[in-house]
């Protein structure tokens, strides 16, 4: 039990960072999209594809966190952290859903 809840905990991290990691990402492109805009050469699709980008390292990272909340839930099988975990993980999967939709829609030829 010991060795699947620092594998829970690590998957969790995994998320975590690959969330802040496409953050940082997104930042940076957005960041380098205002500055082409300000200097007269704004590309209307360049913001669009900032934030498809950040969409995907967002939607994959929440899958992680699901999957690591799953797997603690192993850990503490009682009627309210259950329920907990259903909240959790229907909060995130609509979320999922919804940015996989918005993912889809922005692709080329949607």
């Amino acid at each position: 039990m010991f060795v699947l809840n620092i594998v829970a905990r690590v998957v969790a991290y995994i998320g975590a960072a690959i969330i802040v990691w496409g953050a940082l990402l997104g930042a940076v492109g957005f960041i380098r999209v205002e500055f082409a805009r300000l200097r007269g050469r704004s590309d209307p699709a360049a913001n669009e594809t900032v934030r498809v980008r950040f969409g995907s390292y967002l939607l994959l990272g929440l899958e992680f966190l699901i999957a690591a909340d799953i797997m603690q839930t192993v850990f503490k099988p009682t009627l309210t952290d259950v329920a907990i975990l259903g909240g959790i993980v229907v909060i995130r999967t609509v979320i999922s859903f919804f940015l996989n939709r918005d993912i889809a829609a922005s692709r080329p030829g949607s």
